[in-house]
C-alpha cells in the first residue's frame, strides 16, 4: 500500500472500532475474523514490507466498506499503479489543528483512556474529569466521547467556557443564566429563564431547578453534558467556588437520588481541564475529588511508532528513537515534527540542529511554554534545572507548588525520586538562558514564597 492508502485503511479501521468496539482497536484475531484474512497475512499487510496479492489487499478494503484505488497500491517494480513514478503522498495538515476528525488516520489511542470515557458515561449519574496539559488530546478525545454517547441515543452538551464573556465571570447569576441558556439552545429548546428562574431563592438553586424540571425532564434519554476549559475558572474564585460546588451536588444528587428525582439519573457530566493551570486550594473540595480521573500520557515507543508509520517514514525505528528522546512523547510537538518530516520540508538532521531555534518548527509552543513560566515565576527554577541536567549538577532544589507547577506544564518529570526536564527540547530551550536573562525577566520572586523546598537529584 501507498502511504494514501494506508491512511485511508486505518481511518476507516479506527472508525469501525469506534462504532462497534466501544472505541478499542480491533485485536488481530478480531480482524482476521472481520476480513476473513489469516493473521499471519494480516501482519504483512501491515508492516508493508513485504507484497501480496491483490484479492488480499482487496478484501481487507472491501471488509470496511472501501474500494482499493489505483492510488491505493504501489506494483512490485515500486511504481504507483497507475504507472506514474513513486511520489511523496501530500497530507492535509490536520494534525495541526485542536481537534482530529473521527475518522482521522492520525489519531493515536491511548489505552485505557478511550475505554474508560466510553464505559463511564453510560452508568448513571457518572462525571469524568479529563486532565492533561496544553494539547495533548483532550478536544480528540472528548469529540470520540460525544460520538460514542450520540451512537448509544444520549442527547449531547458541549459547553465551552472559554466562549463565554469575561464580564460574566464577575457576576455569578449572570454566569449561570447564561449556562442554562447554552445548554437549553444546545437542546433545541426556548429559552424559558424569565418564568423559571427565581432571584428570591438564589442563583445556583434556580439553575439547578431549571436542569431537574425542564432540560433534564424534557426527553427519557440520558444527558451528556461536556464543560469544556474548565480552567478558564480558576482565575476567578468568585465564581468558579459556587458554580463547581454546584457539580458537585449535581454529582451527588445523580448517584444517590430517590425515585421520586430520577431525573438526576441521566446526566453525565464530562469535564476537561488542563494541568497548565493551578487549582486554588479552595477549589478542590468541589469536583476535583469525586468521579473517574482519566489523565492522558505521552505517547510511548509503540504509539510514536504506530504514528511513524502512518506518514510513511523510513526506516521507523530510526525516527521513533530521536523523536522520543527530542520530544519526550509530547502529543502535538510529536506530530508536527512527523508531518513536516513526512512533507519534506526538514530533514530529521536539520529539525535536532533549528528545534531550540527562534524560527524552527516548535517556536509557536516555546514562546508559549516561555510566557507561561515568566507569568508564574517558574523560569528561574526551569533554568537550574536544565543547567544542572546539562552540567550533571547534582542538586536542585524545587519548591513543592514550583515542581507541581512545572510538571503540570509538562516541563519536568519524576524519575526514581529525582525531578528531570521533560525532554531535550525543553533542557536545551532553557539551558539557553543566562542568569542576566532570568533576572531581568522576573527576578526571583519565586524564593520569597516560600522556604520550604523538595530537594530533588539532577541529572
Amino acid at each position: 500500500m501507498t502511504a494514501q492508502g494506508w491512511h485511508k485503511l486505518t481511518a476507516a479501521e479506527h472508525l469501525s472500532a469506534v462504532r462497534h468496539n466501544e472505541g478499542r482497536p480491533y485485536t488481530l484475531e478480531r480482524l482476521s475474523a472481520i476480513t476473513g484474512i489469516s493473521p499471519k497475512t494480516l501482519t504483512k499487510v501491515r508492516r508493508r514490507k513485504q507484497p501480496v496479492d491483490f484479492p488480499t489487499l482487496e478484501a481487507y478494503f472491501q471488509a470496511f466498506d472501501l474500494t482499493p484505488q489505483l492510488e491505493d497500491y504501489i506494483d512490485q517494480k515500486g511504481l504507483l499503479a497507475a504507472g506514474s513514478p513513486k511520489a511523496l503522498v501530500k497530507l492535509e495538515p490536520e494534525q495541526l489543528k485542536s481537534q482530529l476528525a473521527l475518522d482521522s488516520p492520525f489519531y493515536i489511542d491511548r489505552p485505557p483512556a478511550e475505554r474508560l470515557c466510553t464505559a463511564e458515561i453510560m452508568q448513571p449519574g457518572a462525571l469524568i474529569r479529563l486532565r492533561a496539559p496544553r494539547q495533548f488530546g483532550k478536544t480528540s478525545l472528548v469529540a470520540r466521547t460525544i460520538s460514542h454517547a450520540a451512537e448509544n441515543g444520549f442527547r449531547t452538551v458541549i459547553v465551552s467556557l472559554r466562549a463565554a464573556d469575561q464580564q460574566l465571570f464577575h457576576n455569578l447569576s449572570q454566569f449561570l443564566r447564561w449556562f442554562c441558556a447554552v445548554v437549553a439552545r444546545a437542546l433545541g429548546l426556548p429559552n424559558q429563564l424569565d418564568t423559571r428562574w427565581d432571584d428570591l431563592f438564589g442563583s445556583i438553586y434556580s439553575c439547578s431547578d431549571y436542569f431537574e424540571t425542564y432540560l433534564l425532564p424534557n426527553a427519557e434519554s440520558p444527558l451528556l453534558l461536556v464543560i469544556d476549559k474548565v480552567d478558564d475558572l480558576f482565575e476567578h474564585p468568585e465564581v468558579a467556588s459556587d458554580f463547581l460546588g454546584m457539580l458537585r451536588a449535581w454529582y451527588e444528587q445523580s448517584r444517590y437520588s430517590t425515585s421520586q428525582k430520577p431525573e438526576w439519573r441521566r446526566l453525565r457530566l464530562l469535564m476537561s481541564y488542563s494541568t497548565d493551570a493551578w487549582i486554588p486550594l479552595n477549589l478542590h473540595q468541589s469536583p476535583f475529588n469525586v468521579g473517574l480521573l482519566v489523565e492522558l500520557p505521552e505517547f510511548n515507543y509503540g504509539q510514536v511508532e504506530s504514528l511513524a508509520q502512518r506518514y510513511g517514514l523510513e526506516p521507523v525505528s530510526h525516527y521513533v528513537d530521536v523523536l522520543l528522546q527530542l520530544l519526550g512523547g509530547n502529543p502535538s510537538l510529536t506530530q508536527l515534527a512527523l508531518f513536516h518530516l513526512s512533507q519534506q520540508n526538514i530533514r530529521l538532521e536539520t529539525l535536532l540542529q533549528t528545534a531550540v531555534c527562534p524560527d524552527g518548527i516548535f517556536k509557536d509552543h516555546l514562546n508559549y511554554v516561555l510566557s507561561k513560566v515568566e507569568r508564574h515565576d517558574l523560569l528561574k527554577p526551569m533554568v537550574d534545572l536544565a543547567t544542572a541536567s546539562i552540567t550533571y549538577s547534582s542538586r536542585v532544589g524545587l519548591q513543592p507548588r514550583v515542581a507541581l507547577q512545572l510538571q503540570g506544564l509538562g516541563l519536568i518529570k519524576f524519575e526514581n525520586q529525582q525531578v528531570v526536564p521533560q525532554c531535550q527540547l525543553y533542557c536545551r530551550y532553557f539551558g539557553q538562558f543566562t542568569q542576566s536573562t532570568v533576572n531581568s525577566n522576573q527576578g526571583s520572586s519565586n524564593q520569597a514564597n516560600s522556604n520550604e523546598t523538595i530537594r530533588f537529584t539532577s541529572r
